[in-house]
């Protein structure tokens, strides 16, 4: 079934035909034009050699019988048969119609081949020779022309194609846009102060669905390894719980968050599409998340990390104090919640890889007395915790920036660099402040960093 081109440019004009597989069109507006249409067969241009000129012969002997050639006429009509071969498939084929003519010729003149028309036939052959080298040049034109028109329509085609795909995935970033419109410290933020009530599950459960796209799912507490059946919060319209699903027992045997691929390998059928168990400080699961609906394209490496960043600081959130408690018998000078969101992500740069950065600040006495510090804490950012530790020379203000690297760290410092010069005119150098960084990644542990800052105020 012929396909219609959904493109007007791609349509063929009124009188035409669409693009052979050659590329040549074929005129169809008129009877004239249909005798242009050229056919690429062998067969095919030895039957037109052959017959063309043979009807001219036979038109010549029906009309003058003398003369059927129309040697002695004023115009010699009958090469003209050999000029349309030759115009139409070149000098070969000219060739090949005179000799049609000539032995035509001798059909007719059979017994006096001493008449032989010698300048007849020379002119003829050098007109046909000509016509055909000049259809031989025109058709090499045509042919490197549709060849360079055939590129440019593929080329067409692909940019064509290429644009629909942008303009699809643009259409699809827009969407998970709309769907989560707030970053990932918007998140964070959210999720800081929960875990005392016992509806924080649900605005668990509502920012899961904005961030990954999950349409229907669960959260189940459990105890001692074993479900309640009762839901602590549901999304959408859940299914029942089933104790004895593959991606149920995987998830609470592994401690981990388990997806429908490791159980489609595992050549199980699973009704759940994600299992994500809570785990509190010992790694004991206290609770666990079923996912059963979300779509398709949501359910990749980028979503499942969310969701184990999310439950993970959920959960860290949940046990504060026995986060907190090994890193203040450290450091009793350290915030609470500094040591706390310390730990927290800590863990979470253990288990999702996502990187978070100190920026310790070190103020000598000339800095302290122009209130530099005081000033600078006006600049943090809004989940930024900070921690002020004095010295006996010197005083450090530690800034832990979650979800943050080297760059952001470098941006922090930029943006007092350029605090600094449109306040007083100098840098932070000149003006006593010497900035260092602490990378979660490299460090050796919570305590490590803490131990670390003490060192920068007590040097």
């Amino acid at each position: 079934m012929a396909s219609t081109p959904s493109d007007p440019s791609e349509r063929p004009l009124p009188g035409t035909t669409a693009p052979s597989g050659s590329g040549a069109p074929a005129f169809t507006g008129s009877p004239l034009g249909k005798l242009t249409a050229v056919g690429d067969r062998p067969v095919i241009v030895l039957m037109e050699t052959i017959l063309v000129p043979l009807i001219a012969v036979v038109l010549g002997f029906a009309l003058n019988p003398d003369d059927p050639l129309g040697i002695h006429a004023e115009f010699h009509w009958s090469w003209l048969a050999p000029i349309i071969v030759a115009l139409r498939y070149g000098p070969l084929a000219g060739l090949g119609a005179a000799a049609v003519l000539l032995a035509g010729w001798f059909l007719l003149n059979l017994g006096h081949v001493e008449q032989f028309p010698q300048i007849f036939f020379l002119g003829g052959l050098i007109t046909v020779m000509l016509v055909g080298e000049f259809s031989s040049l025109w058709r090499a034109r045509t042919r490197r022309a549709e060849a360079v028109q055939f590129y440019l329509d593929q080329r067409l085609e692909h940019l064509i194609r290429q644009y629909y795909l942008l303009r699809l995935s643009h259409d699809r970033l827009e969407q998970e846009l709309i769907g989560r419109p707030m970053s990932m410290r918007d998140a964070l933020k959210t999720l800081h102060g929960l875990g005392s009530n016992p509806n924080d599950a649900q605005v668990l459960l509502r920012l899961l669905s904005q961030y990954c796209q999950i349409s229907s799912a669960a959260l189940y507490t459990v105890r001692d390894d074993q479900i309640e059946p009762q839901p602590l919060a549901t999304l959408g319209t859940p299914v029942g719980l089933i104790n004895t699903d593959p991606l149920v027992v995987q998830g609470l045997e592994t401690r981990t968050l388990c997806h429908v691929v490791q159980a489609t390998v595992r050549e199980e059928a699973s009704r759940y599409l994600v299992a994500a168990p809570l785990l509190d400080i010992g790694g004991e699961v206290y609770g666990i998340l079923l996912i059963d609906d979300m779509p398709f394209f949501s359910l990749q490496d980028e979503s499942l990390q969310t969701i184990n960043l999310l439950l993970g600081y959920y959960t860290d959130g949940l046990s504060t104090h026995a986060l907190a408690s090994p890193l203040l018998a450290e450091a009793p000078d350290c915030p609470p919640e500094f040591a706390f969101e310390l730990q927290r992500l800590w863990r979470m740069q253990e288990s999702t890889r996502v990187p978070s950065v100190i920026v310790a600040l070190e103020f000598n006495q000339s800095a302290i007395d122009r209130d530099l510090p005081q000033q600078f804490l006006r600049l943090k950012r809004l989940m930024d915790e900070t921690w002020w530790i004095s010295g006996p020379r010197r005083q450090v203000l530690a800034v832990l920036m979650p979800l943050g690297d080297a760059s952001t760290a470098e941006g922090f410092i930029a943006r007092l660099e350029g605090w600094m010069d449109g306040k007083e005119g100098m840098s932070l150098t000149q003006a006593g402040v010497y900035s260092h960084q602490l990378p979660l990644a490299q460090a050796q542990g919570p305590q490590a960093l803490l131990h670390k800052l003490q060192q920068l105020a007590n040097a």
